[in-house]
């Protein structure tokens, strides 16, 4: 019965990779702890697990469990499949489980891709975006500090980036110039980068040398299961509209007023 799960499960990944598109190999895989705080005001800490792919070319980094919910949806049953953990992780663990298949960092960011180019899908609601970005665009100053990380020698880097004064530490031993995230450009693999009061924080936790892993593009499954293209200020923008008022986009999307008639009570977000 074990063997017939397994072979189960390599099928539907197997297929869910077959219906993306393979951009490169990687020959470096990278794991990072990613937490941030959600809510200042009740110090709210959310967790992830990131991957980064290093290929010839191009790299990618993105959420282990998006990648999870994403490989779930080509599956036959789905939506009774996550009701089904749904309902068991509440049954065990209350309301605030987290152990229910459900999406973390919603973004895919490809690195070099276009070449010179960044690519960032990402997206809110029921509804996913495509947009353009800089690569390298942190000016980073390198400091004489070190610390050791998974038994590698780092050095420390700052940078402000866009509106956040961040610490990068970095590993001159992996010469390869990139990081989780958005981040990159240092002579070493960035192995821990945090802004100024750990909002956000990510962590190498592991290292792997891989042979010719896969590096697929992932497309959506979500709304018209189609990205809508966008800019990256257009797309803050319109994110920033939806968290102040969740409750009207679902109306508009479903039809469903949550409100009770009550105004929405307007959440301020950085």
């Amino acid at each position: 019965m074990k063997k017939i799960i397994i072979v189960f499960i390599c099928l539907f990944y197997f297929n869910f990779l077959s219906s993306q598109s393979l951009i490169d190999s990687a020959y470096w895989k990278i794991s990072y702890r990613y937490h941030w705080q959600k809510d200042t005001l009740t110090n709210t800490i959310e967790d992830d697990l990131l991957f980064l792919q290093i290929g010839k070319n191009l790299s990618k980094c993105y959420s282990y469990y998006s990648f999870q919910v994403d490989s779930l949806v080509v599956t036959p049953n789905y939506e009774k499949k996550v009701w089904e953990q749904f309902k068991q992780a509440m049954d065990t663990e209350g309301y605030s489980s987290p152990g229910y298949p459900h999406k973390r960092m919603r973004a895919y960011v490809y690195k070099n891709f276009p070449y010179g180019k960044m690519t960032v899908t990402n997206g809110f609601a029921s509804q996913d975006y495509l947009y353009e970005d800089e690569l390298n665009v942190q000016q980073w100053s390198i400091k004489d500090s070190t610390k050791t990380i998974l038994n590698y020698p780092c050095q420390m880097a700052t940078s402000n980036f866009r509106g956040r004064q961040w610490t990068a530490w970095f590993a001159p031993d992996i010469p390869v110039s990139d990081g989780p995230w958005k981040f990159g450009g240092l002579p070493g693999l960035i192995l821990e980068v945090y802004d100024r009061g750990s909002q956000y924080h990510f962590t190498a936790i592991g290292l792997q040398k891989v042979e010719s892993e896969p590096i697929i593009f992932s497309e959506t499954y979500v709304g018209s299961k189609k990205f809508e293209k966008t800019s990256r200020i257009d797309f803050l923008k319109a994110k920033k509209r939806y968290l102040i008022n969740k409750s009207g986009y679902f109306q508009m999307e479903t039809g469903i007023d949550l409100s009770g008639g009550q105004p929405e009570k307007i959440m301020r977000y950085d």
